[in-house]
C-alpha cells in the first residue's frame, strides 16, 4: 500500500489517488493558510498526486498560472481530469516529471507547494535545493505533511522503518528540526515550521 502512495498505478493507484484528494484536502488548506498567494501568482505544485491540490491553487491564482508534475502516469492523467477545465483554459498544466530534474527555467515560480510528497524525494537535500533553482527571488516554498519522526508519538516511526527496510527505498523521515535544517542548509532563507499537535500535521515554510 505504501508502495502505491509512492507511485500509484493500476486500478490500486486510481483508488489511492481518489482516497488522496479526498483524505488531503483538510490538511492542504490548514497548510495554505501560512502563505500569502496572489491572483496573478505563478505557481508549481511537486508531486501533484490526483491534482486536488493544483485545482485549488488555480482558484486561489484566479488570474496566474498553475503547473503540477508527478512522476506517476496514473497521477499525471487523474491530475489532468481534475483540471480539465482550467486546462482548457490555459490556466493550468501537469505533466510528467521528476523534482529531482524539474522541467522549467531557473526562476520562474512565486510559489512551490510540495503536499505529502517529500518522504519519497530520492534526493532530498538535492532536490530541494532544485525547487529553489526555480523559485523567482523571494518566493515562497511551502512544504505540506501529516506524518513525521516523532508524530503522535511515533505512532507510525516503525511502520515507514519496516517498509523503507523491505523494499530498500529512500524514506525522508524527519523531526520538525530536521525539517527546518533541511531547508536552511539549502539556502532557503526565513524557514518557519508550524505544527498542529492535536492533528499531527506540520508544513514548513522558505523563502527564496
Amino acid at each position: 500500500m505504501l508502495g502505491q502512495c509512492r507511485k500509484p498505478s493500476g486500478w490500486l493507484g486510481r483508488f489511492i489517488l481518489w482516497s488522496m484528494n479526498r483524505g488531503h484536502s483538510r490538511l492542504t488548506d490548514w497548510g495554505l493558510e501560512h502563505v500569502r498567494i496572489g491572483p496573478r501568482d505563478t505557481i508549481l505544485d511537486v508531486g501533484c498526486g490526483g491534482g486536488r491540490t493544483v485545482q485549488k491553487l488555480a482558484a486561489l491564482a484566479a488570474a496566474g498560472r498553475v503547473y503540477g508534475v508527478d512522476f506517476s502516469e496514473a497521477s499525471v492523467a487523474m491530475a489532468r481530469g481534475t483540471n480539465r477545465e482550467s486546462i482548457a483554459q490555459g490556466r493550468v498544466t501537469i505533466q510528467q516529471a521528476t523534482v529531482s530534474q524539474l522541467p522549467f527555467g531557473d526562476a520562474m515560480f512565486d510559489l512551490v507547494t510540495a503536499v505529502e510528497t517529500h518522504y519519497y524525494w530520492p534526493d532530498l537535500p538535492a532536490d530541494v535545493r532544485e525547487v529553489k533553482r526555480v523559485m523567482k527571488r523571494g518566493g515562497t516554498f511551502l512544504l505540506i505533511a501529516e506524518a513525521y519522526r516523532g508524530f503522535k508519538k511515533g505512532k507510525y516511526d516503525h511502520v515507514f522503518e519496516q517498509w523503507a527496510a523491505r523494499t530498500g527505498w529512500k524514506f525522508a523521515q524527519l523531526t520538525p528540526a530536521e525539517h527546518q535544517d533541511l531547508l536552511q542548509q539549502a539556502g532557503y532563507a526565513d524557514v518557519q515550521v508550524f505544527e498542529d499537535a492535536a492533528k499531527g500535521w506540520i508544513c514548513v515554510t522558505g523563502h527564496a
